[in-house]
């Protein structure tokens, strides 16, 4: 993760308020709503996550007693996230608790290109698959030799045109209101086959 001050634009000796100030002027600035039917709506759900996240780590490091930024205070166990605990995270997913694998990535300070990797598994599972293609793209810019992730980006990407060109196929297009019932059907159908990875 980024420095969180830097995430929220203030400085390290910000009090507790002008952080809260800054965070509420954030979550405004990215909050879903003013983004819908835009084609910036995935990076400002990304953008509203990093700043939830760099909140949530100052106000329990201020919490704690501590200030100032070190990258070793996140995390379990001290930021960067062992083998074992990436094993259990992908048994998690591979059980489809959705929820205990969110739960072990958010407590992991370091973002390698394994927690990205695995956080755009989490998005694949839950059936957002431009937010996985995305994620993953980035896990294997960061570690470009991965065949494993190379390998999950394809099969993603291929699934994820298929299920556009059956829905043009059938006449959905996504251009009006009256398409948001056949949208959510195939989010659902999706979400059906997401555990097959």
């Amino acid at each position: 993760m980024e420095n969180p001050y830097e995430v929220l634009g203030v400085r390290e000796d910000a009090t507790d308020e002008e952080i809260k100030t800054a965070y509420k002027a954030l979550v405004k600035k990215y909050h879903p709503d003013r983004y819908q039917n835009n084609p910036l709506a995935d990076l400002a759900e990304e953008k509203l996550r990093e700043v939830n996240e760099a909140y949530d780590v100052l106000m329990k490091q201020r919490k704690n007693g501590a200030t100032g930024y070190s990258s070793a205070g996140y995390g379990g166990a001290g930021g960067r996230a062992s083998s074992a605990e990436y094993e259990q995270i992908r048994k998690a997913l591979d059980a489809n608790d959705l929820t205990g694998a969110q739960a072990m990535l958010s407590r992991i300070g370091v973002r390698d290109a394994e927690w990205v990797f695995l956080d755009g598994m989490l998005d694949y599972k839950r059936g957002y698959y431009d937010q996985a293609v995305a994620k993953i793209q980035q896990a294997c810019s960061m570690q470009p030799s991965n065949s494993e992730y190379r390998r999950a980006l394809n099969t993603i990407s291929n699934q994820s045109m298929a299920y556009r060109q059956q829905s043009m196929s059938r006449g959905y297009n996504g251009s009006n209101a009256d398409d948001l019932l056949c949208s959510a059907c195939q989010c659902y159908i999706c979400g059906d086959c997401a555990g097959c990875w």
